[in-house]
């Protein structure tokens, strides 16, 4: 999830003053959503419950520090992530069973999203303790709510595997799925993921959207091989990236769809080059004959004024 914290100052009391507690938390695991960026979006549940906890158990100490530090609280924190969750398993039924109140954080947004946590829950329900969830922000909803796409029913993929062949068979998988797909990326990887999904899924519509909640929050939308497109010419993004695929159509795309496809991704592609390398791309990008992607963008060259063509040329 996303990592990062805006405004420096919040209100909150610590934890000794007690002025700020309302709420304590009962013996149990408590599963609470973070922040994933603006440190103002901290619910007053949470609030309590970290003044409140016996033990917070998060990714990164640091990270939640920062967060407690920021509201003028103070707690105490131990990390629990995939390398030593084997270990610290036990520790924490143990403290359970003599009636601990455990807070579960994420560095940001919602804990057992792309985060680990799955079975210290299942652990935890096996031995019979209460287990309860402090909602709040998570960049899948996030990203779902300014996208513009179908949100009655979607899929979280997560990451998709770095490896380009484990790749486009999770893309072939989830093209089968009727419904719109949420996707983690890191920004180094979106130019090469864009053109594999473009490849896989078509010219389904998309929102690119990055640092969600920050400063410098933005959504680009379009279809999957011009956003390929843009961001093959532009390079990656900074922040953190979360990618929303709409669902496929009912009918698929017509051939003049396609052809309007390709119209625009050569348009885009060559304001920044050749026709022939711009061609080479799209094509690429499409999964198209590189001979008909070069043909139509002559074509276009042709028709009007362009800014495509070779410095000098």
């Amino acid at each position: 999830m996303a990592s990062g914290q805006q405004h420096p100052q919040a209100s909150g009391e610590n934890k000794a003053s007690g002025s700020r507690l309302r709420s304590p938390l009962g013996p149990g695991l408590h599963i609470a959503a973070t922040p994933i960026g603006n440190a103002q979006d901290v619910s007053l549940r949470l609030l309590d419950a970290f003044a409140s906890a016996d033990l917070v158990l998060c990714e990164d100490t640091r990270e939640t520090g920062k967060l407690l530090a920021i509201h003028g609280l103070s707690a105490r924190l131990e990390s629990y992530h995939e390398h030593n969750a084997e270990r610290m398993r036990p520790r924490v039924l143990a403290r359970l069973a003599d009636g601990a109140a455990i807070l579960l954080v994420s560095d940001a947004g919602t804990p057992l999203v792309s985060d680990p946590g799955y079975k210290l829950v299942r652990d935890v329900i096996a031995e019979g303790h209460a287990v309860t969830a402090l909602p709040g922000p998570s960049s899948v909803l996030a990203a779902l709510c300014i996208a513009g796409l179908p949100t009655d029913r979607f899929f979280f993929q997560g990451f998709l595997p770095p490896k380009s062949g484990a790749r486009d068979k999770a893309i072939a998988a989830l093209a089968e799925i009727p419904a719109t797909l949420v996707i983690l990326e890191t920004a180094k990887r979106l130019p090469q993921t864009l053109r594999a999904l473009a490849s896989g899924l078509g010219a389904r519509e998309a929102a690119v959207t990055r640092e969600l909640t920050k400063k410098f929050e933005e959504a680009r939308r379009g279809p999957l091989p011009d956003l390929a497109a843009h961001y093959e010419a532009e390079g990656p993004p900074r922040g953190e990236i979360v990618l929303v695929v709409g669902p496929a159509t009912a009918g698929g795309d017509t051939d003049e769809d396609a052809d309007a496809l390709l119209d625009r991704a050569l348009t885009e592609a060559m304001r920044h080059d050749s026709a022939s390398r711009a061609a080479a791309e799209v094509a690429r990008t499409l999964g198209i004959p590189r001979k008909r992607a070069y043909a139509r963008a002559l074509e276009l060259a042709d028709a009007g004024p362009s800014d495509s063509e070779e410095p000098g040329s």
